[in-house]
């Protein structure tokens, strides 16, 4: 099987966490170019992967316009700049693998599906989940009726009251204007992964939520607007002191998310950072407008239901609970426990976590999803892709209309 060659359209975080799959398997993939507007992280690619200067670009339109290089792309850049290269690199027939969410809207998600569908490119969004291993052994569990029927499902996302902090109200996704919405921005894989489980249509949708929390009216009295002024900032959990030097740099761990604040970790600039950037603000006086908590509630064709309950105030992770017929399973990303009604009997069984690394992340979806659109594009074999055009698009369209049911506080029908 031929090695890959892949170029990287936006290199944050992620496009650089995917792009490691590189030096796992460098047998299998090349990272052939880069189009990055930041030059620190742009040359941390070029450093890293030995990428030529005719191949280093700081804007993706000037990548497009050049004859083609490699057999496809990762787009990592904002979730509201997808669309147009997107549909770009599908007409140039870069296959793709997409971060979510695809779009910010509806009509852009059909818009960038039909143009990869249109130009036959192997398309895959990052809806992680899917790829992992406690995925497949719950997938496999269901399907044999360990549990009988499925009746019912709960899932809960805890955002984390540090993350929510972080990334939802001082941080890149606590706009909607500047990105998306949260169900969409933080929890489209979430109601992806329950569409693919339950593996039945969605009927109908209806969703409450609100942002209760991180509001001017919640904030304590003589707190300040900076947390390295404040005379509160010992008694809130939600410090940038705390969240960052504290939880994060005093324990050794320099990676995201305090790589966000300065490219060059270390407590001098992680200070100065909080000092002047955006996330030292108090997380009361941000411009977030994004919610804080919201709860999703699916009826599926042939019965059943699903809730789903997205919360910041959590220490963080996943946990899901699956009724069946015949016994209920419970998970929390590793460990699967399984009563049985009849024996009365449970079984545990552990799909090991992995490991810490970048690639380690989302319980080890984000090296399975690489190594999966690796494999797709080698052999030109797109059954290799457990999230396609279609799947996506129509997990997509769910959160759409979840969302859609909150904000007219009604009962959307699918059918």
């Amino acid at each position: 099987m031929k090695k890959v060659k892949l170029i990287v359209i936006g290199a944050g975080s992620r496009g650089i966490g995917y792009a490691e799959f590189a030096k796992l398997h460098p047998d299998r993939l090349e990272i052939v170019g880069v189009a990055e507007p930041l030059e620190y992280n742009r040359n941390l690619m070029v450093q890293e992967y030995n990428i030529p200067p005719e191949h280093t670009f700081t804007d993706w339109r000037q990548l497009v316009d050049q004859e083609k290089f490699a057999d496809g792309v990762i787009i990592s850049t904002q979730d509201n700049m997808h669309t147009e290269p997107a549909i770009a690199f599908a007409g140039k027939g870069y296959h793709i693998l997409l971060e979510k969410p695809i779009a910010p809207t509806a009509e852009e998600c059909r818009e960038i599906v039909a143009a990869a569908k249109r130009n036959h490119v192997i398309f895959a969004v990052c809806h992680v989940l899917r790829y992992t291993n406690y995925t497949r052994k719950l997938r496999e569990l269901l399907e044999a009726g360990t549990i009988g029927d499925l009746i019912a499902m709960q899932h809960i996302e805890e955002v984390g009251w540090w993350h929510q902090a972080h990334s939802f109200v001082r941080g890149h996704w606590r706009n909607e204007k500047e990105s998306s919405f949260m169900l969409l921005a933080k929890s489209c894989h979430d109601i992806d992964w329950i569409n693919y489980l339950v593996g039945r249509k969605c009927r109908s949708v209806s969703s409450f939520g609100s942002l209760k929390h991180f509001r001017r009216e919640a904030k304590p009295a003589g707190a300040g607007m900076r947390c390295v002024d404040c005379a509160c900032e010992r008694n809130c959990p939600y410090s940038a002191l705390r969240i960052y030097l504290e939880h994060f740099l005093e324990r050794k761990i320099t990676g995201w998310p305090v790589n966000v604040l300065t490219p060059e970790v270390n407590r001098e600039n992680v200070l100065a950072a909080l000092r002047e950037g955006p996330y030292g603000r108090c997380v009361y006086e941000c411009d977030n407008d994004v919610i804080d908590n919201q709860v999703v509630n699916l009826s599926f064709e042939g019965g059943g239901t699903a809730s789903f309950l997205l919360t910041a105030f959590a220490k963080g992770g996943r946990k899901t609970r699956f009724f069946g017929s015949r016994g209920e399973m419970y998970g929390d990303g590793s460990e699967i426990r399984i009563f049985d009604f009849l024996t009365e009997e449970t079984t545990v069984v552990d799909t090991k976590a992995p490991d810490g690394t970048i690639l380690g992340g989302h319980g080890g979806g984000d090296y399975k999803l690489m190594d999966g659109f690796v494999s797709a594009l080698a052999g030109n074999d797109p059954s290799k892709i457990l999230s396609g055009p279609d799947d996506a698009l129509d997990s997509h369209l769910l959160v759409f209309a979840a969302e859609e049911a909150r904000r007219k506080n009604t009962v959307i029908n699918l059918s």
